[in-house]
This record gives C-alpha cells, sequence and structure tokens, in this order.
C-alpha cells in the first residue's frame, strides 16, 4: 500500500484540499483536555497542521516514507515512519501511552487501514473519559451541472483500478465498522455530511485526479485514464483552462468515544 501513495506524494501536496479550521475546534470542544493528539495516515500532515493549532502536541504517522518527506515542519508536531510491519506494542509506545491521547484522526485514509489492529490501538491509547476519534472521507465533488456528469463519466472509468478497501468510501462510510459510541456527529451506518468548498483552477483540478491511486494502478497496467482526449472533455466543460472555480467536497464524518 504505502508504494501507492509515494509516487503520487508531491501531486497529493499540491492538489488535495485543506480541511477548514471549523472542524478541528468542533472537535476540540469534545475533549477533556487538549494535549497530545495523534494523527493517522497523515499523508503531507495536512490534518496534522490543523490540530496542532489546538493541541499542545500530535504525533503524526505514515506508512509512506515519500508522504513523510513532504510533510510540514512545525515544532509541536512529530511525524514517523509507521511500516505496516510495526507491531501493536511498538505503535502504542511511539504514540505514548495507554490512556493518554486526547484527539485521533484520520483524514481520508481509515478505509486502508487494518481496522481491527486500528481500533484495538486507539481503544487502548484514547484517554477515557475525554477522549474522541474522528475520521472524514470525501468523494465526490459538485462544480457546475455542466462539468459534474462529464466528471461521473470520467470517475466511473477509474472504478476497476481502486483496492477493494475504496468500497468503504464509495459508500460514503455509511458501511465501515465504527465501533464507538457516538456524540451525534456521525455514528456508525449514519456518518455526518459536510460541505467542503475550496477555490480550484484547472490545472488544480487535474493535479487532484492525477494524485487518484487508481489512475496510477491504471498508468502501471498501461492504461492513461486522463488521456488528453479526456482531459479536453473535462476541461471544456469545466468552462476553460484559465476558470477559477469553487468545487464543493461532499465530506462524511464519524466521531465517538471508547464505550465504557
Amino acid at each position: 500500500m504505502a508504494r501507492l501513495f509515494n509516487k503520487q506524494a508531491k501531486l497529493y501536496l499540491d492538489a488535495r484540499p485543506t480541511y477548514p479550521r471549523e472542524w478541528y475546534s468542533m472537535l476540540a470542544s469534545l475533549t477533556t483536555h487538549h494535549l497530545l493528539a495523534w494523527d493517522a495516515g497523515m499523508g503531507n500532515g495536512q490534518a496534522a497542521l490543523g490540530v496542532v493549532e489546538r493541541y499542545e502536541q500530535v504525533i503524526a504517522t505514515d506508512v509512506s516514507e515519500e508522504q513523510l518527506k513532504h510533510a510540514m515542519p512545525h515544532p509541536r508536531i512529530r511525524y514517523h515512519h509507521t511500516p505496516l510491519s510495526i507491531s501493536e506494542e511498538e505503535l502504542v509506545t511511539l504514540i505514548g501511552r495507554e490512556n493518554s491521547v486526547d484527539l485521533v484522526t484520520v483524514a481520508q485514509a481509515v478505509h486502508w487501514f487494518d481496522l481491527p489492529k486500528f481500533y484495538s490501538i486507539v481503544t487502548r491509547i484514547l484517554r477515557k473519559p475525554g477522549g474522541i476519534i474522528a475520521v472524514w472521507c470525501y468523494k465526490s465533488f459538485a462544480v457546475s451541472p455542466e462539468f459534474d456528469p462529464v466528471m461521473k463519466q470520467f470517475y466511473d472509468t477509474t472504478l476497476p483500478y481502486w483496492k477493494r478497501n475504496v468500497q468503504y468510501l464509495t459508500d460514503d462510510y455509511k458501511e465501515l465498522p465504527f465501533p464507538f459510541e457516538s456524540f451525534g456527529l456521525g455514528f456508525e451506518g449514519q456518518p455526518l455530511e459536510l460541505d467542503m468548498p475550496k477555490e480550484v483552477s484547472f490545472e488544480g483540478f487535474l493535479r487532484m485526479l492525477r494524485s487518484f491511486s487508481a489512475v496510477n494502478t491504471a498508468v502501471e497496467q498501461g492504461v492513461d485514464l486522463l488521456s488528453e482526449k479526456v482531459v479536453k472533455e473535462l476541461e471544456t466543460a469545466w468552462g476553460g483552462s484559465e476558470l477559477v472555480r469553487t468545487i464543493i467536497y461532499k465530506t462524511f464524518m464519524l466521531v465517538g468515544k471508547v464505550k465504557a
């Protein structure tokens, strides 16, 4: 899995949206303390940089060494490479200790995880009471009535190249196992739906499409999903390469605490 994201690490940094600051304020209001947070599957650290504004220290981890190279340095964020071979005990020790973490975040990544192992670690390290876990994903985009059908046509061509784990993402996390007690902000089977607006140029949007793991997997198999013809169709529907549009990313979040 790490190899998938090593190849697209720079594209990922340039193309992906920044999560709204009010999300972190909302999550921080739910934790009793604000001493330690763990951002798992950190990518290039986008979520970690938001979390650290409200917590004294953030441990940010990822299986991809290449992603870590593109992370923005911060004096209160500790970035760590956590290969798939790392044991549960090693990871608990790396993060801190049991019953010590106030917030665990996973942005656009939990569908890749070994969920039983990850949830076991979260249950051990979260502060009880007072600690929470929040996971979220985004999949679909609303741009304009002219562009959206063309984008759907392109997205449908990527479906054979997504890894099986992405089924949770395709279902907007509605089928994602989430064995935690709800705060009323999304729970197992019923995630909280949020809109995430972002102003994007066509080139920026194209970079995001090129960062899709399915697009990179297709290239490895000799298939160019973003051929010159497809790019031209997308550009025309967008309204031209010079136009900057507001995209609404449809986002789905689950928030919970360890069950008593």
